[in-house]
Parts: structure tokens; sequence; C-alpha cells
């Protein structure tokens, strides 16, 4: 009962799921061999990269939803994950995620705390030079639904800007526009089933998707 009233609670909160009244997955598979068709036709993608990108027909499945307690929380209020393992665009969202990642690694990694060991680490250096005295102040904060509130064109835009700032205006030969139309993809073409119903994320990303 407390799943389905989490995911009532969810929906009602974020606003950033719609309800689908039929199974969105063949439309989504079309959906992904027309974008990659098309940018294979362009010469924005190589063979290669098409094939690597391409879903498997036969075994792609929807993603669905399931929920994880936050424990450290009032009341364990319950986390929204969507499985996205198998999802038609699961091979875009990793090729994006190889990409990307290490390009954000490389420039922002200085000022992004991964985790509590991280924390403690970055403290210690920052100890170590000096910066550390009595007027130093700690400030914590909660982000409440961080996933499921983010504006996509938004964040497709900070993709954008944070590319063109650092000069990758290519990467590994693909553009940044082809970059943003493949990250558009996942974004948009995000559904899900959960309780014998189909749904679609409209705001934000999936938290399970690379």
């Amino acid at each position: 009962m407390k799943l389905v009233l989490s995911a009532v609670h969810t929906r009602k909160t974020t606003g950033a799921y719609e309800e689908l009244s039929t199974n969105p997955l063949n439309d989504i598979y079309r959906r992904v061999i027309n974008l990659l068709n098309q940018l294979r036709s362009q010469n924005q993608i190589r063979e290669w990269q098409k094939q690597k990108l391409i879903p498997v027909q036969n075994k792609i499945e929807l993603a669905y939803m399931y929920f994880l307690a936050k424990p450290q929380k009032k009341g364990t209020p319950l986390r929204p994950i969507i499985n996205t393992i198998h999802a038609v665009t699961a091979r875009i969202s990793k090729f994006l995620d190889q990409k990307l990642r290490p390009l954000f690694n490389r420039y922002a990694r200085s000022t992004t705390i991964v985790d509590g060991v991280d924390l403690l680490h970055q403290l210690d250096q920052y100890i170590q030079k000096g910066y550390f005295n009595s007027s130093t102040l700690f400030i914590t904060f909660n982000i409440t639904n961080l996933y499921t509130m983010l504006p996509q064109e938004e964040s497709l835009k900070i993709i954008d800007e944070f590319l063109r700032q650092h000069n990758c205006h290519r990467i590994h030969g693909i553009s940044i526009e082809t970059i943003i139309e493949l990250a558009r993809l996942v974004l948009q073409a995000n559904a899900f089933v959960y309780g014998k119903k189909f749904y679609r994320q409209i705001i934000g990303g999936a938290m399970g998707s690379p």
C-alpha cells in the first residue's frame, strides 16, 4: 500500500509523469531507428557507431519503476527508480555516459563531491592548504526530487554550454548538435510501466539511467 501511495504522491507533487493510454514500446523503437538512420544518412555518425547504438529488437523491453527506501530521512520516504537496463534507448544512454562523463571528471571533478569518503578527502586537502580556521562554515542542504525537477530542454542547454565552454566541439568525431539530439531522445523517450499502467517522464530524467 505504501508503494502505491508513494507513486501517487510522486506523480502529484512533481508533475513529472504523464499516464499513457497504450504501450509506447514500439513507437519508441521506431523513433530511435528513425533518428539513427537520419544521423547516419547525414554522416553525423559512422556506421559502426550506428550499430553500437541501435537497439536489438528482440531484447528490448519497457522500463519499469520501483522504489527504494530512504531510511536516513524522516518518515522513511521512498525514492523512485526506473530500471532502464533493457530500454530502447539504453545503448544510447550508456554511449553518452561513456563520452561525457570523462569530460565532466576532467573539467569539474575538483569542485564535485561524490560521497562521504570523497568529502573527507577534500576536507583533508582543504586543511592542508591552510583554508580551515575558526570562521569556516559548514552548510548542508537537501534537494527534493532532484531527478524530476530539472527541465529537459534546460538540461540539454547546460550540456551544450558545458561542451562549448571547454572547446569540446567534437567528441570522438561526433558534433555537439548530434550529442544533444541523442540526449534529447533519451530524455523524451523515457517511458515505463508501473502498476499495470504506462507512463512517460516529461520533466527531468530517469534515476536509473546512465
